[in-house]
Order: structure tokens, then sequence, then C-alpha cells
């Protein structure tokens, strides 16, 4: 004997197309939405991460550049004032380079 909507229960067929609507819009939030929060907070943290890195560094490097100006006495005075900000763009270059490295050498595992 064939099935009736009208055997299905009280609900019949509009009930079972209500009911998959809320199985699609589950699905739907749980393949789509979840994983976009996720990637959005894995973002979120990194972004705020390299600004925190990036003003402690410069912070850093502006320390070294007064702590060379102010506690080397005479060194660096006369026509030789410019030695501690060659020292520190120096430093910061090789800052940027381990970064780049450290970088290429994470895409070269990754197989990219």
């Amino acid at each position: 004997m064939a099935s009736t909507p009208a055997d299905q229960g009280p609900e019949g067929l509009p009930g079972m197309a209500g009911d998959l609507w809320q199985l699609i819009i589950g699905y739907l939030k749980q393949e789509t939405l979840d994983p976009l929060k996720g990637l959005l907070r894995f973002v979120a943290f990194g972004l705020l991460g390299s600004l925190v890195l990036g003003a402690g560094l410069v912070l850093l490097f502006l320390g070294a550049l007064r702590l060379l100006q102010d506690e080397t006495g005479s060194t660096f005075t006369g026509n030789l004032s410019w030695i501690p900000y060659l020292l520190t763009v120096l430093a910061c270059a090789v800052v940027v380079a381990l970064a780049i490295r450290a970088r290429s050498r994470g895409q070269r595992r990754e197989g990219v």
C-alpha cells in the first residue's frame, strides 16, 4: 500500500518540508558559518599579535638607539653622532632578514 501525506502523521508534507528546510539551514550554518568564525578568530588574533609585536620592536629599537646615544659617553659625539642611527638600522635589518628567512623556510616545509 502506498504511503500518502495523510498517513505520515498530523504534519504531512508541509511539516516534512519545514523539517527539511531546518535541516538544510542547520547544515549550512555548521559547514560555513562555524569554520568562518574560527578563521575570523585566527586572523584577528594574528593581526593583534603582529601589531603588538611590531609596537614592541619599535620600542625596543628606539630604546637601543637612546641607549647608544646616552650611555656611550663621548664615543658617538661630533662627527660620529650618526653611528647609533646606523647601528639601529642595521639591527632592524637583521630582524627583518631573520623574519624573511623564517617565513621562507616555513614555506619550503609546506611545499608551497
